[in-house]
Order: C-alpha cells, then sequence, then structure tokens
C-alpha cells in the first residue's frame, strides 16, 4: 500500500513538472493556428482582389472585341467604297479614251456641217441676210476657241440648223433696206416660210418679189399685191387675224423640162 502511494505521488509530481512544456506547446500551437488564420485571410483576400481583377481584365476584353467587330464592319464597307470608286475611275478613264477618239472624229464632221450651212444660205432665199451671216460669222469663230467644249460646240451648230429649219415653217414681217426704182428705200419685208419672199416701201408705192429662178427681186403690180401684201405684213405681225393671201409664188422647177 505504501508502494502504491509512493507511486502515485510519483506520478503527481512529473505530471506537475511538464504541465509547463504542455503548457508552452498549447500556445504555440495556438500561435501557429492564428498564424495560418491569418495567412487565409491575407490569401482570401488576395484571391478576391485577383477575382476582381480577372473580372475588370474580362469586360475589357468584351469591350475590345465589340470594337474590333466595329472596325471590321467599318473596314469592309470602307473596302468595298474603295473598290467602287476604284471601278468608277477605270470607268472614266475608258470614257475619257472614248471621248477623245469621238472627239477627232466629230470636229472633222462640225467643220462640214457648217460649209454646208454656209452653202445653203448663200443658195436660200435672200431673208435676214445680216443676222444669218452674223450667225455663221459666231459659229466660225466659235470654232477656233479652245474654252468652248466640243459638246458645246456640236450643240450651237445643231441649234443654228433648227434656226433655219423653223424659217421654211413661219412667216415673219422684218424691216430692211433695199435698192428699188434706182434708190435705197426702207421697206417692209414678208417671208412666208420659203416660198415666198417679198418688200413693200413704206407707204406701199412700190411692191416686189424675189425671183428664185433669176436671182433678182422683180416688181409686182401695186393693183394687183399691194393689199395682199399689206395684210400679209400685218398678219405675221399678229396684227389680224390669219387670212387668204394672194401672192406670187413661183412653180417648183422640173430638171429634164
Amino acid at each position: 500500500m505504501k508502494e502504491k502511494n509512493i507511486l502515485i505521488c510519483v506520478l503527481t509530481l512529473l505530471l506537475f513538472a511538464s504541465l509547463p512544456a504542455v503548457a508552452a506547446e498549447v500556445d504555440q500551437v495556438i500561435k501557429v493556428g492564428e498564424q495560418r488564420v491569418h495567412e487565409g485571410k491575407v490569401a482570401q483576400a488576395e484571391i478576391d482582389k485577383l477575382g476582381e481583377q480577372t473580372g475588370d481584365i474580362e469586360t475589357q476584353y468584351k469591350h475590345v472585341i465589340k470594337i474590333v467587330d466595329g472596325l471590321q464592319v467599318y473596314n469592309r464597307l470602307l473596302q468595298k467604297q474603295v473598290d467602287n470608286q476604284m471601278f468608277e475611275m477605270n470607268e472614266l478613264a475608258s470614257s475619257i479614251d472614248k471621248v477623245s477618239l469621238i472627239e477627232r472624229q466629230i470636229v472633222p464632221l462640225m467643220v462640214e456641217m457648217l460649209d454646208s450651212l454656209e452653202d445653203f444660205i448663200r443658195l436660200d432665199v435672200p431673208f435676214l441676210e445680216e443676222e444669218r451671216a452674223k450667225r455663221l460669222a459666231r459659229l466660225h469663230n466659235m470654232m477656233e476657241r479652245s474654252d468652248v467644249t466640243s459638246a458645246e460646240k456640236f450643240r450651237r451648230i445643231l441649234e443654228a440648223y433648227e434656226i433655219e429649219n423653223e424659217y421654211g415653217r413661219t412667216i415673219e414681217a422684218y424691216k430692211g433696206t433695199l435698192e428699188v426704182a434706182g434708190k435705197n428705200r426702207e421697206v417692209d419685208f414678208l417671208r412666208v416660210g420659203r416660198v415666198a419672199l417679198l418688200y413693200q416701201t413704206v407707204g406701199g408705192k412700190h411692191t416686189g418679189a424675189w425671183n428664185a429662178a433669176g436671182g433678182t427681186w422683180d416688181a409686182l403690180a401695186p393693183e394687183q399685191y399691194k393689199q395682199d401684201v399689206a395684210k400679209g405684213l400685218r398678219v405675221a405681225r399678229k396684227q389680224v387675224a390669219p387670212d387668204l393671201l394672194v401672192l406670187p409664188i413661183a412653180a417648183p422647177s422640173r430638171e429634164g423640162q
């Protein structure tokens, strides 16, 4: 019994003797645990921070992708525009070449048209001689000008042809001077298309007509034509309504007769 008590006492002494060492180890374990908890918090904070940064980078990436997609669409549109412009440039270059060729061909044609118009006027009934001569002179001068395009030159020549063509369908009265009975007198001319060209002096003393066959001005009997020519002048000036006129009209000639 004594020995048992002694053993218990020894164990108790040993236990109390080891308590400080155990306590130190427990403190060490607690400190290690606290350090790990702290490190875990720091690591979690770093993870959270990295997560936020990753989210920002992803957002920026998506934004950049949208910009790139938009730029690709814009570039495709620009490329189509450039392709269309290149096509138009090629078409224009081809057109310029054709225009140059046409211009080289049309200039001789315009010169020939002017010469034909001049011959036609020279052989035509001699009405509005000064006006028609001035028109021809302007056209000839225009052909020598470099600041007038070929298209404009051609348009004006066609316009002159249209004016000459219109003369054949109209009646006109205008004033001028003519040698009548050996004197230059002021007269009223009456043009009926191209079939008749007549004159009458102021006051109606002298009346005459152009003789296309002989190329002369022939006097007409006043008692026969004076009234009709005077009426024709008023009709041409729209002073009276159109009416039947008796005028000397030369019959068309026939070759071989």
